[in-house]
C-alpha cells in the first residue's frame, strides 16, 4: 500500500461520487491516506478520513444521511411563504447551518476529534480546510491561517472550520468570526478556490504522491431549463460562484494524479436526491478510480512531470 495525500473538490451532494471513488481505492488497499485536504463537501470528506473514518464508514454515512436536513431553519426563516427571503435578507442565507454544524461535531466525536489540535502530526495538521474571507477578500487555509487572526489553530473547532466551508453563498449563512477587534464573513472556499490539488505540493521530489477527487461534467443550470424563479435564480448564482478555477488544475502534470468522476446529471444542491441516483453516482466514482489506478504509476509521473519542472511547486 503506497503512501499518499489526498485532495477532495467541492461539489455538494456530487460528494457521493468521491465516496466512491474512495470505496474502490480501500478495496484495493491502494493507498494510506497521509494527509487530506478539501473545499465545501470534499471538506466533510477530507475531515471524515483525518478523523479515521474508512470508506466503507463514509458509505454507511452516505447511505444513512438525509441530506435535506442539513436545510434547517431559525425562528425568521419558519414564517410561511417568505422565510426564506427574511432569511437571507437578516442572516444572508436562507438556511443557518447549525444543524450541520451540530452533527458534524458528533461525527468526529465519535473518533474522539474535537479541535485542530486532535490531528496534529509534529505541529502540522494532517487535516487541511479551504475556506473564503469575503470581509479580507482572501481564501483561507484553516487550521494554519487562523494566526493570521490572532487565533490559535490547535484550540479550534473542526467541525466549526467544516462549516465554514460548506457555507455555499446566499443558501448557508457565513459564519462570523471574531477577533482582534473586527468580524469577517466567511463562506464556501469554492468562491476562492474549489479543488485545492496543489495545496501540499513541495519545491522538490515528494516524498510520496498526492492523488486528486474531481467532478465531471459541468452541472446544467436551473436557468437553462426555463427555471427563473427567485430559488432557481440564486442557486445558479451561487453554483457559478464556486465552480471551476481552471487555470491551476487543468494542467498536464495536474489531470495526470486526479481520478475524475462523472456527475450523471446530479446537481451540487439537490439535497432531496433520490437513492436511485445516489447509487448511480457512487458507482460513477467506483469505476472512476478502477480505471485511473489501472493506469497510475507515481514513478512515472515524478519522472515526465517533476524532472522538466524542478522549479515548480508540484507534487
Amino acid at each position: 500500500m503506497m503512501k499518499a495525500d489526498a485532495v477532495f473538490e467541492g461539489g455538494g451532494i456530487k460528494g457521493i461520487g468521491i465516496v466512491g471513488a474512495l470505496s474502490y481505492c480501500e478495496s484495493c488497499s491502494c493507498f494510506e491516506w497521509q494527509r487530506v485536504a478539501g473545499t465545501s463537501v470534499g471538506a466533510i470528506i477530507a475531515a471524515l478520513i483525518a478523523a479515521g473514518y474508512t470508506a466503507k464508514d463514509l458509505k454507511r454515512l452516505t447511505i444513512n444521511t438525509k441530506y435535506s436536513d442539513f436545510l434547517d431553519k431559525d425562528s425568521i426563516q419558519k414564517v410561511p411563504v417568505i422565510g426564506k427571503a427574511l432569511g437571507f435578507l437578516k442572516e444572508k442565507g436562507m438556511y443557518s447551518g447549525d444543524k450541520f454544524e451540530e452533527g458534524m461535531g458528533k461525527v468526529l466525536a465519535e473518533k474522539g476529534v474535537y479541535k485542530f489540535k486532535d490531528l496534529m502530526e509534529n505541529g502540522e495538521s494532517r487535516l487541511k480546510i479551504v475556506a473564503a474571507d469575503i470581509t479580507q477578500k482572501r481564501m483561507l487555509i484553516l487550521p494554519d491561517d487562523l494566526r493570521d487572526y490572532g487565533i490559535d489553530p490547535n484550540e479550534f473547532s473542526v467541525a466549526l472550520a467544516v462549516r465554514m466551508s460548506i457555507s455555499i453563498p446566499f443558501y448557508f449563512k457565513p459564519v462570523e468570526l471574531t477577533a482582534n477587534g473586527s468580524t469577517s464573513y466567511i463562506v464556501d472556499g469554492g468562491v476562492c478556490c474549489n479543488f485545492p490539488i496543489t495545496i501540499f505540493d513541495v519545491p522538490d521530489t515528494p516524498r510520496w504522491p498526492t492523488i486528486g477527487f474531481k467532478f465531471q461534467n459541468p452541472d446544467i443550470s436551473y436557468t437553462s431549463r426555463g427555471r427563473t424563479d427567485a430559488l432557481s435564480f440564486m442557486a445558479d448564482i451561487a453554483d457559478t460562484m464556486t465552480g471551476d478555477n481552471k487555470t491551476v488544475w487543468d494542467k498536464p502534470e495536474n489531470l495526470a494524479r486526479t481520478i475524475l468522476i462523472p456527475t450523471v446529471g446530479v446537481e451540487s444542491v439537490e439535497f432531496n436526491i433520490s437513492d436511485e441516483k445516489s447509487i448511480k453516482l457512487f458507482k460513477s466514482g467506483y469505476r472512476s478510480a478502477q480505471e485511473f489506478i489501472k493506469n497510475w504509476n507515481f514513478e512515472e509521473y515524478v519522472k515526465k512531470y517533476r524532472t522538466s519542472y524542478e522549479d515548480q511547486s508540484l507534487a
